[in-house]
């Protein structure tokens, strides 16, 4: 008897084992999506399977993601041991391997699609507005962007909340959210303090593919 309950022990060890590992085992085959949202000197902030992390140098994240360096333009990060590199709207799969960077993932906040990016490989922020005709900004953001809007556009007016505006068209070199990058894109400099955000308008979006995922907004590379 007492053996029979011995071995009846080891059976319902082995099984608790066999359970264990596989708990174990199917806790390290769960998909893990990482996107980089932002770029900071020494910081990164990610969104990990929905969740937003932000990282300093040398921390890890819950899931074992270790920020190595970073700074505006990428970040260095250790996933599973492996180091690479990363920038700005890099998607990582579940099988940790960075995917094509033709796309940016925008997620909404507060009803708004604000999303970071380069204007000239400057950052700035950027709110997505499918009503406007060109990426619009403040003379200030123009300013510190340093584009000589006055030599270099086209005078026009525009009406806005505050009544009519000059406004000044220009060609931007190069403008990029996520993964994409745009060269020669169009863009409105304003004569007074607004926009508060840089607008992302349809000079961009209508050279991307558009399409909204929930919370999310997805932008593709035609």
């Amino acid at each position: 008897m007492i053996k029979l309950k011995y071995n009846e022990c080891l059976h319902t060890s082995a099984r608790l084992l066999i359970v264990l590992s596989f708990l174990l085992f199917s806790k390290s085959a769960l998909a893990v999506d990482i996107q980089v949202y932002a770029l900071f000197k020494n910081m990164v902030i990610l969104h990990v399977d929905g969740q937003q992390r932000k990282l300093r140098t040398g921390q890890i994240s819950p899931e074992g993601i270790k920020l190595i360096s970073a700074n505006s333009e990428q970040a260095i990060l250790e996933v599973k041991g492996k180091q690479e590199r990363y920038t700005l709207g890099s998607h990582v799969s579940s099988q940790f391997s960075e995917a094509k960077r033709n796309e940016a993932r925008i997620w909404r906040q507060n009803e708004m699609y604000v999303t970071p990016g380069l204007i000239n490989g400057q950052p700035v922020d950027f709110m997505v507005d499918t009503g406007a005709s060109w990426i619009a900004m403040s003379r200030q953001q123009a300013k510190e962007l340093g584009i000589n809007y006055f030599y270099e556009g086209t005078q026009g007016w525009a009406s806005t909340a505050n009544g009519t505006t000059p406004v000044y068209k220009i060609v931007l070199d190069k403008v990029k959210v996520g993964g994409i990058e745009l060269r020669n894109v169009e863009a409105s400099v304003l004569e007074n303090s607004s926009p508060g955000h840089i607008l992302l308008g349809n000079s961009f979006l209508n050279r991307v593919d558009m399409q909204r995922e929930g919370h999310m907004m997805l932008l593709k590379e035609k």
